[in-house]
């Protein structure tokens, strides 16, 4: 070993010593990733395998990429991705813009007691559950003992049940995430705002600036790299759309619109017990989120020199 080697190697050490409480706080995080992300990978053979529960995964006999030609051969393929694509798509470009203008327009407020109710009022939803957060949708929009139904028939119109017009459900599915997810997604941009220096402020009020000026030309450009890593990562899980909120929506009137992949591999997987079908619809979900995730990263480097990597 040369002398430039141990160099290398003492310095190591040293960093490792000098920085050995951090280390510590990273272990269990780095153990639990560990456990729950990379040991179930093993499982992802079961999408190249036709899955026996006596034989196990090993003694399943080998298919290649039959489960992967039958989902793209199966007439659920195109209204599943079309779907899928359609409400990931709607739900990105109502919900990413609005907590920015939220945080962008609390900042500017200088009543701190009524940003503070305001917030407050903007979190509160993020804390229903998924199940509840339904079950009041489906409540509130009944054609029988429904809140805007009832409005709806004392102004005069006649009733609709929206859960079973398609053309609605969509709709209902995107901004009713909006209300329940825009305060709590706020806070990162809030978290981003307190970090600017209140002498740029100060300096663009002695020079004549107005509020809209301070927040295009202060508060915006320093609010841009955290809001390009988080549409990068929210386009990195273009097709993972969440399964609970739309399978307790979803009934036989809406389902040409509100199938989704989450909700077919739930069908297939859980309820058809064809385990290896569901394991290669997941997988190729993954394969097309991380194609995204790389291709816009690289879009985003380019573009703003902001990017994950």
């Amino acid at each position: 070993m040369n002398s430039k080697t141990k160099k290398k190697k003492g310095h190591i050490l040293r960093v490792l010593k000098r920085d050995m409480s951090l280390w510590m706080f990273c272990i269990p995080g780095i153990v639990l990733t560990f456990i729950f992300s990379y040991v179930p990978m093993y499982g992802i053979q079961l999408a190249f395998r036709r899955y026996n529960g006596r034989a196990g995964i090993w003694g399943s006999p080998w298919v290649g990429l039959y489960y992967f030609k039958r989902f793209f051969e199966s007439p659920y393929f195109d209204s599943t991705i079309r779907n899928t694509l359609i409400l990931s798509l709607y739900g990105l470009i109502v919900s990413f813009p609005i907590p920015i203008i939220l945080a962008l327009m609390l900042n500017s407020f200088r009543h701190k007691r009524y940003r503070k109710v305001v917030q407050t009022v903007t979190y509160a939803p993020n804390f229903i559950s998924t199940v509840v957060m339904c079950g009041m949708i489906i409540l509130f929009l009944s054609p029988s003992v429904g809140v805007i139904n009832n409005i709806m028939h004392f102004l005069g119109l006649d009733p609709l049940n929206f859960m079973a017009k398609k053309e609605y459900w969509r709709h209902i599915y995107v901004w009713t995430g909006v209300w329940q997810s825009t305060g709590w997604s706020s806070v990162i941009y809030f978290a981003a705002l307190s970090g600017i220096s209140p002498e740029l402020h100060e300096a663009g009020r002695c020079d004549g600036a107005t509020k809209l000026q301070l927040i295009r030309h202060i508060d915006l450009p320093s609010i841009l790299p955290t809001a390009t890593i988080l549409l990068i990562m929210s386009c990195g899980s273009i097709l993972s759309v969440g399964f609970e909120k739309a399978y307790l929506l979803q009934n036989n009137l809406n389902l040409t619109v509100s199938e989704i992949i989450s909700t077919y591999v739930y069908k297939v997987g859980l309820i058809n017990n064809d385990i290896s079908y569901s394991t290669a619809i997941g997988l190729f979900n993954t394969l097309i989120n991380l194609v995204m995730l790389i291709a816009v990263n690289k879009a985003a480097d380019k573009l703003s020199g902001n990017s994950l990597w």
